[in-house]
């Protein structure tokens, strides 16, 4: 077994929080799972244990592709064995069912979308493979996963309606493993500063994956910031991974508030807190993705939520902003039974 004093010591300190800054109901069992799977197979293995992959390390194939493991090694079996000289239909089976033709698609939207004499610079990025992941393509001679476009393909709308105005303050809440720091962080902003604020064990494990792209001096840590009451935005390195609670002691103006799919995962009345202190924190745009028709509700022991938020309330929930653009296809994901995974980018109103 592994043991980590300073995971251990966050999720003390986030049981004396508020109730907002809690797992909600969807994450609660899956944040002690996610605990319990780390201390046994070790954080350098997190991106290969089976409820991270369900739950905060998205995948193309199996579990996110709609079928199980299992399920994908029984057809490929069966059409194997049923048709054993028939080389390119079982080359086409096992590129779909791992996913590649999917995280082809995105790739190839990203290529046409992007803006390669703009920053932030997307074509030179290819992901780590810290963490032992198993959900990683290469396309090109480059590394992608999920994870990591679904990023990028969002970055690539945002870069649209930038203009002049370069995000260099960036704010993420729920920020999975850190994706988003990685890529931003290698894109050549110059005086980048990317905050993630997550809840433990992801916190821990975002800290982790980013100290080991951009190295510990890099990185500001909860270890660092637990005693203190002010966090200067101004002052903060490169990259800053802080719990959920301590957002209420940022202080100071980002320029950019990422939430991508993990919204969709609380209830209406957090999400409303930690928006509120976005606009606190003076956010000229926002860039959230999340599920326009909600998340499902929690039924017996179904995972889900007590109360969607859907797409249309993130607007409500922010007044002093003016919609710039929405967008399912092509830069957000339309599912097999007609859920919309959307974009929504918004920009401060002038006054």
């Amino acid at each position: 077994m592994y043991d980590y004093p300073e995971l251990r010591m966050a999720r003390e300190d986030m049981l004396l929080q508020e109730e907002y800054y809690q797992p909600s109901k969807f994450w609660g069992e899956a944040s002690t799972t996610i605990v319990d799977e780390i201390s046994k197979f070790g954080i350098n293995n997190f991106r290969s244990i089976p409820t991270a992959l369900d739950f905060f390390v998205p995948t193309y194939g199996s579990p996110g592709g709609g079928f199980s493991r299992d399920q994908s090694e029984a057809l490929l079996k069966y059409f194997c064995n049923a048709w054993p000289e028939e080389r390119k239909p079982i080359l086409a089976l096992q590129k779909f069912l791992s996913g590649h033709f999917s995280a082809l698609s995105d790739y190839r939207v990203l290529k046409a979308s992007d803006d390669l004499n703009k920053v932030p610079y997307l074509h030179n990025f290819s992901e780590s493979k810290v963490g032992n992941p198993v959900e990683q393509f290469e396309l090109e001679g480059r590394i992608f996963s999920r994870s990591s476009l679904n990023y990028l393909l969002g970055i690539s709308m945002l870069k649209k309606h930038l203009n002049e105005d370069l995000p260099r303050t960036v704010l993420e809440i729920g920020g999975g493993f850190g994706t988003l720091g990685e890529v931003l962080g290698s894109s050549g902003i110059s005086d980048f500063q990317y905050i993630d604020v997550d809840i433990p064990p992801t916190s821990f494990i975002a800290q982790y994956y980013l100290s080991q792209i951009f190295g510990n001096s890099n990185v500001f840590t909860y270890a660092q910031s637990a005693n203190l009451e002010t966090i200067e935005i101004n002052a903060l390195p490169k990259i800053s991974v802080l719990c959920s609670w301590q957002i209420e002691r940022l202080v100071g103006q980002i320029d950019l508030f990422v939430n991508f799919i993990s919204f969709q995962e609380m209830e209406p009345h957090i999400v409303r807190n930690y928006l509120s202190h976005v606009t606190r924190l003076g956010a000229r745009w926002i860039l959230l993705r999340n599920m326009k028709e909600g998340k499902n509700i929690s039924r017996g022991s179904e995972v889900g939520v007590v109360t969607p938020i859907l797409g249309d309330d993130y607007l409500s929930m922010l007044p002093n902003y003016e919609l710039v653009d929405r967008n399912t296809v092509p830069f957000g994901y339309q599912t097999v039974d007609d859920f919309n995974s959307e974009l929504l980018l918004l920009k401060l109103k002038r006054n």
